[in-house]
């Protein structure tokens, strides 16, 4: 397999680098190859959201993977997580936090019964937090860099996202819960509320209920909520 990255593809602006992407996996696209964008008119999140923030600002990225692995997301948060530096945590499925807001999302895409998988990534690294929609400026955060800094950090993300990948599922498995930013937390999500309590082997996130039970959240996504006062 060649390395992530190779072939290259940059554009000035996408609808979707993952659009894109998974438009070269149906072709043929290798193992690596990698789109990237200055700016997209429709990134897509979790849940069908859009993924703002304005040109030049956020490393917009979509790898193709051949034959990826059953916890592939796992492995693209701890690879984010990594290069966001000292206090970076995943919060569960895949959003990368800084200080509890948001400075990453990831989304993996693909079809799996044809061995390939779109990876997906937003990475606020030049982000001014006044120039997003006034309904994210309290969740959004920004590693506080400068716009030229974007190709240095995806060539750092690319190859954590090689060394994440190339880690066995128990060591992968811990690196995720040592980055887990829900585990002990009162979190929400559409069906229910609980206690946070990590991930099992499979990646599902397990949730403390308050009868005393215990549930698995296998996809769907979570809020935090404020801890009750002691």
């Amino acid at each position: 397999m060649t390395a992530l990255g190779t072939p290259h593809l940059h554009l000035r602006e996408t609808a979707s680098t993952s659009d894109r992407a998974r438009a070269l996996a149906l072709a043929g696209a290798p193992h690596g190859t990698l789109v990237t964008a200055d700016a997209q008119s429709a990134g897509r999140g979790r849940q069908g959201r859009t993924w703002s923030a304005p040109p030049g600002t956020a490393l917009l990225m979509s790898v193709v993977l051949r034959d990826p692995p059953d916890l592939l997301p796992l492995a693209a948060g701890v690879a984010v997580a990594r290069v966001c530096g000292e206090g970076a945590r995943i919060k569960w499925p895949n959003d990368v936090l800084l200080d509890d807001r948001k400075v990453a999302g990831i989304l993996a895409e693909g079809r799996p019964q044809e061995g390939w998988a779109v990876l997906g990534i937003g990475l606020n690294v030049a982000l001014d937090v006044a120039d997003l929609p006034e309904e994210l400026h309290a969740t959004a955060t920004t590693l506080g860099m400068a716009p030229a800094d974007i190709p240095a950090m995806r060539e750092r993300l690319l190859r954590e996202i090689e060394t994440a990948l190339a880690l066995d599922d128990a060591t992968l498995l811990a690196a995720y819960r040592e980055l887990d930013a829900l585990r002990g937390r009162p979190i929400r999500w559409a069906r229910g509320a609980g206690v946070a309590a990590g991930i099992d082997g499979d990646g599902r996130l397990i949730v403390e209920l308050e009868d005393g039970g215990r549930t698995e959240l296998d996809a769907g996504e979570v809020h935090l909520l404020p801890a009750e006062p002691r």
